[in-house]
């Protein structure tokens, strides 16, 4: 009861609180007056009384009381005349009144300033810094490697714009750059270092509000695709808007990128002759086949683009002017030599060896940093005796396996029908509907290596994986499904039938939770079988491939995290848009895990140089290894990208060497 009645006193003096608050700023003003006339008043008797100095009359007391409220209450505390005192005290009132306003106004506009920042509508006054329209999960990688490419600048700069809060999107940069650094080595990391990372709220489809990161005078700008089936078009009509923000082509370098295909044309148009743009669909299927074909290619380009490794640089050809392609090869121990940027912009990967290299060109390399692509001979490393020819290899007809289907399904039997040897089999298991598979069989009746075969199922379900024959398989390549609702399995009861975790209409986490249960289900396959599976993977989110069922050095195609790396690579380096377009095409140069024995003895140690000399003669670049051995272990998985070419390594029968070579 004490304890109701307690609470019950309680809720009443808040109600009675809560009413007075109501009550309007007149009532508010009275009642604060009264209630710092009871607490003033008494005190200043207590303190007068207490007083040993104090006055012996009671009116000299009540005085001194009187002037103490005053003091207390700066309304003066005069003595005198009644008019004396009312006219002190109105003044007092007066100036008091007019100090609170000053001091309100004062207050307001510093709080209006500090709501305009905060909803980050203010400009942003830097030049040569990097601007990102748009927001998407593909922000948290471009900004950690931004940061990474300028940790050896003393000052940069980073402006984000994207209709967001801003606030929020400091925050959780912030929070990206600390779980970043935090899951790297001790030292390598600190967050954003040197740079600096700034948000601006706007619509980037907004010329005006575009104007607030100033693209003007940023030495690149970055446009990044929205998740969503409009993603496309925003990303067009953010290139129009720059377009309009910045009518006179100026110093920066602007990228982009679009999913679909058919959005890839558009979106050129609308970057201008400048810009440069990527297909997220083309480079994903390109790359889903190359690495399906060559298991461990994934890996090799994971290091080649991330800036915390090797990666392309360019070197000015000082004494190799007028001398070959070929004897550059040898011209530098430390870093891999792989084509020529020519003075007029255009690149030439791995042209003839007998290519004569210009005063004006460059030397397009590989190395750990621009300061040590420094020219040094490596051609005494080279051990004649220890070359090999190479072993007369046929193309094989394959047998492969296509888990999922999606809007990149098409390119990817496209691109596989470039790649296989005559005779090759493909066969697609897919939630599709059957007007969905009769479209894509049109387009496979089109192919001329490649037979595929199409079978309507669900991947996630264990009794239908099992009745594949998986292992059987030369190659299996696992994408996320979308645009499906998942069907039963007919030949399970309705408890034992795959897990429904739906289909999402574009890529996204519901597609990669339904490929993480088919990785799991392949696992216990390849284990029951007692193999293991050349399996390649697509995913959408970086953080699920950690968590995916896969062995140790599995390929994985992210595709955020892919075209994020691409994107930074080419806003720092132009030039590099031209490398990679050749790189992820089907005709040209492309990279290539081929065996170490087709190039020199296994038998002894030998050093990178003879590798590079006996590439050369096959007009290859060699730019690495990967050791067998080490296949399982990471971080590197084996991989090894720019040796020093005078390091000496016993090679196996089962290793392989990373060329450049033509398709």
């Amino acid at each position: 009861m004490a304890q109701r009645h307690t609470t019950s006193l309680t809720l009443r003096l808040r109600y009675r609180f809560d009413n007075l608050m109501a009550g309007g700023t007149t009532a508010l003003i009275g009642w604060f007056a009264l209630a710092c006339l009871a607490v003033v008043v008494p005190a200043s008797t207590v303190l007068v009384w207490a007083d040993r100095a104090a006055p012996a009359t009671l009116s000299g007391r009540l005085a001194a009381v009187w002037v103490s409220v005053g003091q207390t209450l700066k309304i003066g505390g005069a003595v005198g005349s009644p008019l004396y005192v009312l006219a002190s005290v109105a003044l007092a009132l007066v100036a008091l009144l007019f100090v609170s306003t000053l001091v309100g106004l004062i207050t307001t506009g510093i709080n209006r300033r500090i709501m305009l920042l905060r909803r980050g509508h203010s400009t942003v006054l830097e030049s040569g810094h990097t601007v990102l329209l748009g927001w998407s999960d593909q922000i948290f990688p471009v900004v950690g490697e931004l940061v990474a490419a300028n940790a050896n600048q003393r000052r940069s700069a980073i402006a984000v714009l994207a209709p967001k809060d801003k606030v929020e999107m400091e925050e959780e940069i912030a929070a990206s750059a600390a779980a970043t650094a935090s899951g790297t080595a001790a030292g390598t990391s600190t967050g954003t270092g040197t740079t600096r990372i700034i948000c601006r709220n706007g619509r980037t489809t907004d010329p005006a509000e575009l104007a607030r990161v100033s693209p003007r005078t940023a030495k690149a700008v970055l446009v990044l695709p929205p998740e969503g089936d409009t993603g496309d078009a925003q990303v067009v009509k953010t290139l129009l808007a720059l377009g309009a923000a910045v009518p006179e082509p100026g110093g920066a370098v602007v990228v982009a990128a679009v999913r679909d295909t058919r959005s890839h044309l558009t979106a050129r148009l609308a970057a201008g002759p400048g810009g440069h743009v990527l297909c997220v669909d083309d480079i994903i299927a390109r790359l889903l086949v190359q690495t399906a074909r060559e298991p461990g290619l994934s890996l090799v380009y994971q290091e080649l683009l991330d800036f915390a490794g090797d990666e392309f640089y360019t070197a000015a050809a000082r004494g190799l002017a007028g001398r070959t392609f070929g004897e550059a090869l040898l011209a530098f121990t430390t870093s891999s030599v792989v084509g020529l940027l020519h003075a007029d912009g255009g690149v030439a990967l791995n042209p003839d060896p007998g290519t004569p290299i210009g005063a004006g060109d460059r030397i397009i390399l590989i190395s750990e940093d621009d300061d040590t692509a420094v020219p040094a001979d490596a051609s005494p490393c080279v051990e004649e005796d220890a070359i090999v020819a190479a072993r007369p290899r046929t193309p094989e007809a394959e047998r492969l396996l296509l888990l999922g289907w999606n809007r990149r399904a098409p390119l990817v039997v496209e691109q596989l029908d470039r790649f296989v040897g005559p005779g090759s089999t493909l066969d697609v298991v897919s939630l599709a509907d059957d007007v969905r598979t009769r479209a894509a069989s049109g387009v496979a009746g089109s192919r001329s290596r490649l037979e595929v075969a199409f079978r309507s199922g669900d991947i996630t379900d264990p009794g239908l994986l099992a009745k594949l024959d998986v292992p059987a398989y030369d190659s299996v390549i696992v994408i996320g499904e979308t645009g499906h609702e998942p069907l039963l399995h007919a030949a399970a009861p309705a408890p034992a039938r795959a897990i429904d975790l739906g289909l999402a209409p574009e890529t996204g986490t519901e597609t990669d939770d339904r490929t993480l249960v088919t990785l799991l289900h392949l696992r216990a396959i390849g284990e029951a079988a007692g193999r293991e599976l050349s399996l390649t993977t697509e995913m959408s989110d970086d953080g699920n491939r950690l968590l995916a069922p896969a062995r140790e050095g599995a390929d994985f195609i992210v595709s955020g995290r892919l075209i994020s790396l691409l994107m930074t690579q080419i806003s720092e380096s132009p030039y590099l848009a031209a490398v990679f377009e050749e790189l992820f095409d089907a005709e040209g140069n492309e990279l290539h895990l081929k065996p170490v024995a087709d190039y020199v003895r296994t038998d002894r140690e030998v050093a990178f140089a003879t590798l590079v000399e006996s590439a050369r003669r096959r007009r290859e670049c060699a730019v690495g290894y990967r050791l067998r051995a080490g296949a399982a272990t990471g971080p590197a998985y084996g991989v090894r990208l720019n040796p020093d070419k005078g390091q000496r390594v016993r090679f196996g029968e089962h290793d392989w060497l990373i060329v450049l070579a033509e398709s």
